[in-house]
């Protein structure tokens, strides 16, 4: 019996493991954060399993009868609809539960967004924070006014439809001149990397709103 997060393609599903793909055949079930994403993915991978969904709706729910089929002998995989379960995606709570009642949670490598981005970026990395998606509303200055101060790299993750805003929010809280690189569509065809001061890669994306789609990380250089 036994939990594991298993990381899945961000883009390009070349970037599948072989342990993976072993893992995701031998559980007798896979938790997913999308039943129809993943399944057009074990499909491409030839897997065939029960499929049930944990997504940030029914975490809070499910977790309790996760936990009991687990200990019933059960083994079951977690994934996201990309990259690795946990990381601004849901997992906490499930290894949370897991951890406290001794069931044995084993995490497999992969792909994740952020560290491809911020090796890319140039920028230090011997030392960096992550910030995952700010808060769209109360909070959100003060995280801005924060990373205008941190002497780390700081990454982010953004939606399309909010990039201009935060470029916007990080011009003036963090500064039009501080060194920042917007990567998108990681390992994807289209896969761009914009660099420049935050008041250029401003003015790039709105003048090329066309390119404002796919998955983002917003990498910041330190002070």
């Amino acid at each position: 019996m036994k939990l594991y997060l298993v990381p899945t393609p961000i883009g390009n599903l070349e970037d599948i493991t072989l342990r993976a793909i072993r893992v995701l055949s031998e559980v007798d079930a896979i938790l997913a954060e999308d039943t129809r994403t993943s399944g057009t993915l074990l499909k491409h991978l030839n897997i065939s399993k029960p499929l049930y969904a944990h997504h940030a709706h029914n975490e809070h729910a499910g977790v309790a009868g996760i936990v009991k089929l687990i200990k019933e002998g059960k083994s079951l995989a977690l994934i996201s609809d990309a990259g690795t379960p946990g990381i601004s995606d849901p997992g906490f709570l499930l290894v949370k539960a897991c951890v406290e009642q001794g069931i044995e949670v084993e995490t497999l490598p992969g792909s994740t967004a952020l560290i491809p981005a911020l090796v890319n970026s140039g920028f230090p990395i011997d030392r960096f924070v992550f910030e995952g998606f700010l808060p769209h509303k109360k909070g959100r200055q003060t995280r801005w006014k924060a990373i205008a101060e941190e002497e780390r790299t700081t990454v982010l993750y953004e939606s399309p439809h909010r990039l201009v805003k935060a470029l916007e929010q990080m011009v003036e809280f963090v500064g039009a001149d501080r060194p920042v690189m917007v990567a998108r569509e990681l390992s994807k065809m289209h896969e761009q990397m914009v660099r420049g001061t935050a008041a250029e890669v401003l003015a790039y994306f709105s003048a090329h709103p066309d390119k404002v789609r796919g998955e983002i990380v917003i990498v910041i250089s330190g002070k």
